[in-house]
């Protein structure tokens, strides 16, 4: 078996979360800049070594003060802890279409935690120019309050302004490296 690196093509992937507001409609937000590193034993990623960190300041929500607040210590602290970062650990209850659950250690402000993604392989393929590439839906939740990320606002209804629970998303096209 040879051992084949990958990263991430920036251009093809996304890492999106939502998050509800008055606990009655999601806001949507994304981390502009992040990596993604894997190494496999050939072609099979369902024992890669995988690595996955994001700049908390790149974080966006299409909203500049929201942005801030997130950035601020309220939130990620992004001054403090530049990044997150998340290692794969374990895989189990691969399919036959290359799905499974992915476990691995999300670090956010210094809290490491296990989480479980759900990832759906899409298959490789070699784009135009002879790039071999492999893609991945990612999906998965986490609580935000386990990683330290605990602000938060009552209504007047006697509710909260934002959710603990975090639905992530992500599109991911790895380029293996010659």
């Amino acid at each position: 078996m040879a051992t084949k690196k990958w990263v991430v093509d920036p251009t093809h992937s996304e890492i999106q979360f939502k998050v509800k507001h008055l606990m009655i409609t999601n806001v949507t937000g994304s981390f502009n800049i992040f990596t993604v590193n894997a190494e496999t034993d050939d072609e099979d990623f369902t024992k890669a070594t995988i690595s996955f960190t994001a700049d908390t300041a790149s974080i966006s929500t299409s909203n500049e003060q929201r942005d801030a607040h997130l950035k601020s210590a309220d939130f990620f602290d992004a001054e403090t802890f530049p990044h997150l970062k998340f290692l794969a650990t374990k895989y189990e209850n691969i399919d036959q279409d290359g799905s499974y659950n992915l476990y691995g250690d999300l670090t956010i402000k210094d809290v490491t935690k296990q989480v479980k993604l759900a990832v759906e392989f899409g298959g490789i393929a070699k784009d135009p120019w002879g790039n071999v590439k492999a893609g991945f839906t990612i999906s998965g939740k986490i609580n935000r309050k386990e990683f330290g990320l605990t602000w938060n606002a009552a209504t007047e209804t006697g509710g909260v302004l934002v959710s603990e629970e975090v639905k992530i998303h992500a599109e991911i096209q790895l380029i293996e490296q010659q």
